[in-house]
């Protein structure tokens, strides 16, 4: 049985300031010579502009949102791999990649290119396929059961897990120095996010509780090393790195014990899995196992850090998300109903998201020949043409978000008009507002809702334990315990 796709028809933006109605007219921007034009553009990509710069400079060249280019992965040994894009920048241009009618998303999770499915246990899991393909509502229904049914557990496993990780720094700083936080968050989230998304205890597995986020993290950098700007040391970069994909048996001992784990710890979910979802064993356990590494762990690693980063930059504020946190909070207990109720907290996590989204692009090839509008102009996409978002640009439309390049920490509470800027926030691959919300219709991420309460859960646990949180350079470097 085929699932019928919801169609998510593209937002209408505020008007542009001028009124004249937007005209048709062909993609600017070209691909280049073969071979020639697509490592040119890898080249100026990771080395020579940077990921930024590289969409950037190209709006500024055709004086257009939209424009044809090439993305990496490309030459030399990527063979099958189309690195031509259609490059969508503006916000309106951008909601057409939401638009299941429209688009597929089938195997365009990091564009043309995609890993070997021995990394995913042979199989395409759920985020390489379309919401066309009857297993994808199968395996995304499984994850907005197990988000529901986790919900009411899900602060309390958090702060359980916090509180080991915040006690250690505060015996670490309690000697002098300071803490890089990196490690502790990754251990953080794979306990917690191990017990609240499989019922798995950690430490049920030494090997696993000891190494678990090593084993994650080698596993995904293997995946997502050829499309990934580190830009430190090059031209060593774009050789090793950039020029061809990396194969599976470097990590496959490595994921086999990850997948054990999965198998011996979570026998309810996967259980459930079978009997409610019609999923097998194999299918339970892999996904699950890209659910947990990929999109939660590999997902919330990115984001959190993010989040520290903003509180080390945005110091003064720190007093009025306190003050906030603990009038919220007073005597009840922290927990999901508490956190809605934070308006500054809620904000500044979504203005986190809108500069810092955790995956930056997005990619979707065209299901049909259909028009596509920017805030300027209406263009044709035929048949069969990938479509490239790069989230960074875009959540920062001129069109759309005020003082678009800074980091406005209110920017979306109500009297900022907030609400309706959440219409345009897109890190979840489709807006943060909305009726339509993640289902087995859309490739919106089943967790868009818990991941940002999540964060506030995150922010409203320090401001609530501390009166001050000094963090620089990736470090926690100084705390004062709340009175």
């Amino acid at each position: 049985m085929m699932i019928k796709s919801l169609s998510v028809a593209p937002l209408t933006p505020p008007p542009p300031q001028s009124s004249t109605a937007p005209q048709k007219m062909a993609i600017p921007g070209s691909y280049g010579w073969p071979v020639i034009g697509p490592l040119s553009d890898r080249l100026q990509y990771f080395w020579f502009q940077g990921p930024v710069n590289f969409f950037k400079k190209r709006m500024e060249k055709y004086n257009s949102t939209v424009f044809r280019t090439n993305v990496p992965p490309a030459f030399p040994f990527f063979i099958g791999v189309n690195p031509n894009v259609v490059a969508v920048l503006d916000v309106k241009s951008f909601s057409h990649l939401f638009d299941m009618e429209l688009v597929e998303k089938k195997n365009v999770l990091v564009g043309d290119f995609m890993p070997s499915v021995k990394f995913n246990g042979g199989l395409r899991v759920c985020a390489y396929l379309d919401t066309s393909e009857t297993k994808h509502a199968q395996v995304k229904n499984l994850a907005l059961d197990i988000l529901a049914r986790s919900s009411a557990t899900w602060v309390s496993s958090m702060t359980t897990s916090l509180d080991t990780m915040w006690d250690s720094f505060d015996s670490t700083l309690s000697t002098g120095g300071s803490a890089s936080y990196y490690l502790p968050l990754q251990q953080f989230l794979f306990t917690f996010l191990s017990r609240c998304l499989l019922g798995a205890d950690t430490s049920a597995s030494p090997e696993v509780e000891k190494s678990g986020t090593i084993m994650l993290d080698k596993w995904l950098a293997l995946q997502l090393l050829p499309t990934i700007s580190i830009n430190i040391l090059q031209p060593l970069e774009e050789i090793f790195l950039h020029s061809f994909s990396y194969p599976f048996w470097l990590v496959k001992s490595d994921y086999q014990k990850l997948a054990n784990f999965v198998k011996n710890e979570a026998k309810e979910i996967l259980q459930r899995a079978q009997n409610e979802f019609k999923l097998t064993e194999e299918e339970a356990i892999h996904n699950l196992l890209f659910i947990l590494g990929f999109n939660a762990y590999g997902g919330f690693s990115l984001f959190l850090i993010s989040l520290l980063s903003n509180l080390e930059n945005q110091k003064n504020i720190h007093e009025e998300l306190r003050k906030e946190v603990r009038e919220k909070i007073a005597q009840d207990v922290l927990s999901f109903e508490t956190v809605k109720q934070m308006e500054l907290v809620n904000s500044f996590v979504y203005e986190t998201l809108r500069l810092s989204p955790p995956v930056p692009q997005q990619f979707a090839r065209a299901r049909k020949d259909f028009e596509l509008s920017s805030h300027d102009a209406i263009f044709d996409i035929k048949k069969g043409e990938l479509l490239c978002g790069y989230q960074p640009l875009v959540m920062r439309d001129p069109k759309i978000f005020e003082n678009p390049e800074d980091f406005v920490y209110d920017r979306f509470t109500k009297k900022k008009g907030g609400n309706e800027l959440l219409n345009y926030l897109f890190w979840s691959n489709g807006p943060q507002s909305g009726t339509a919300g993640p289902s087995m219709a859309n490739k919106q991420c089943a967790a868009r809702d818990m991941v940002p309460m999540t964060a506030a859960v995150f922010l409203a646990y320090l401001f609530q334990r501390y009166d001050e949180i000094g963090i620089s350079s990736g470090s926690i470097t100084s705390l004062k315990k709340a009175k």
